[in-house]
């Protein structure tokens, strides 16, 4: 029971997305085939167009200089555009707008709907990655899809499932700098909550649907599969868009100055290691500044004037875990010496006094470093 309440967030949402799909499925059911490129799918090609353009325009006006918001308003423009196309040419050259599952995708097809895939993992690359996508990595993940179309059509092999086949291909690369990315959170933050590693997550598993469907709709000729691919994109556009406006950027925070702290670039070799022990544990017992949810790695130049790269191999060195787990030990610790002398003491009272974010986090950290729930190490210590 527990563990199901630590992922009920989780299961929102995959209860939403199955609800989306199975709706679309169910509804597509009962729409005759003729209305689907004369009504259904020009309204909702239109939907999508305002809200890629409505979501572009308002995140553009929240910026904010951030490089990821630019980059999401350039996937939502896109998106716009090429939709705003679609429903043009339906009202004024009354040419037929995708003929929804009356006919086989074409290679050059394939090969467009992959390049508008591979614009919705800009979002999560720059997340998990920031400023590492340039321009020579843009073509390393581009020119495949190009390559695979030529050799479709050069070569006597059907190569058409290996291109519907390759946002699922980048998709699967981009997790696996998930852990990557969760392990720099935990040697930076010492509070995880305000970390969007969850909600990135989510964006992902609705992409690998959306990539789901569109390789569905490449081998197969049913209505179902333009029409839920077009619900899903409307729901990412705007799911992505109120993530981007939303989330806490953790690499901003990171590098954000400290207070008589040194620059962040600034190369300051380690103290000895001893010395530098003993003057944290010293500031960590007087001064207590795990008490605060949004104490992180670049706080401890107050003590020790290094760089975050020193200071998160400091950490990792001296104590055998990373930052977050340093710093919730001790207030596990403070956890403890509050529930001892103050036995009827709330837990919500206890997690807030000792610097955690939430109840929730504070059972689940204080069960994962001491062993016991918190109500559990409470009986054994009045025992």
């Amino acid at each position: 029971m527990t563990v199901l309440s630590n992922y009920k967030a989780e299961i929102r949402f995959a209860a939403l997305l199955l609800a989306i799909v199975a709706l679309s499925v169910w509804a597509s059911h009962y729409i005759p085939d003729a209305y689907f490129d004369s009504a259904v799918t020009p309204i909702l090609l239109s939907a999508s167009t305002a809200v890629a353009f409505c979501c572009a325009g308002i995140t553009y006006r929240h910026t904010d200089g951030q490089r990821i918001r630019r980059i999401w308003v350039g996937t939502l423009l896109i998106w716009g555009l090429l939709d705003g196309i679609y429903v043009i040419s339906w009202l004024f050259m009354g040419e037929p707008v995708m003929n929804m599952g009356a006919y086989e995708l074409s290679t050059i097809e394939l090969a467009l709907g992959d390049l508008l895939g591979w614009t919705l993992l800009l979002f999560p690359t720059e997340a998990l990655r920031p400023s590492w996508l340039n321009l020579p990595k843009v073509l390393a993940q581009v020119l495949p899809i190009f390559v695979l179309a030529v050799l479709d059509y050069l070569l006597p092999v059907n190569l058409r499932i290996l291109v519907a086949l390759y946002p699922i291909f980048l998709l699967f690369l981009l997790f696996t700098h998930v852990h990557e990315y969760r392990q720099w959170c935990e040697d930076n933050f010492s509070s995880l909550e305000d970390i969007d590693e969850k909600s990135i997550l989510r964006y992902m598993c609705v992409g690998l649907l959306v990539a789901g469907v569109y390789f569905y709709m490449c081998v197969s000729h049913a209505h179902t599969r333009g029409f839920t691919q077009q619900w899903l994109v409307i729901f990412i556009l705007y799911y992505g868009t109120n993530m981007i406006l939303f989330r806490k950027d953790p690499w901003e925070l990171a590098m954000r100055p400290v207070k008589d702290g040194p620059p962040q670039e600034e190369i300051i070799p380690p103290q000895p290691s001893e010395a530098a022990r003993r003057a944290l544990e010293m500031w960590m017992e007087k001064e207590k500044p795990y008490l605060s949810p949004d104490f992180k790695l670049a706080d401890l130049q107050n003590v020790l004037p290094m760089n975050r790269t020193y200071l998160s191999r400091f950490i990792h060195t001296e104590y055998d875990c990373s930052f977050y787990l340093f710093v919730n030990r001790y207030r596990v610790d403070e956890a403890k010496r509050l529930m001892s002398g103050n036995p009827g003491m709330k837990m919500g009272d206890v997690s807030s006094r000792c610097g955690f974010s939430s109840p929730s986090v504070f059972s689940r950290t204080f069960t994962a470093i001491a062993g016991l729930s918190p109500s559990e190490w409470g009986r054994f210590d009045s025992a």
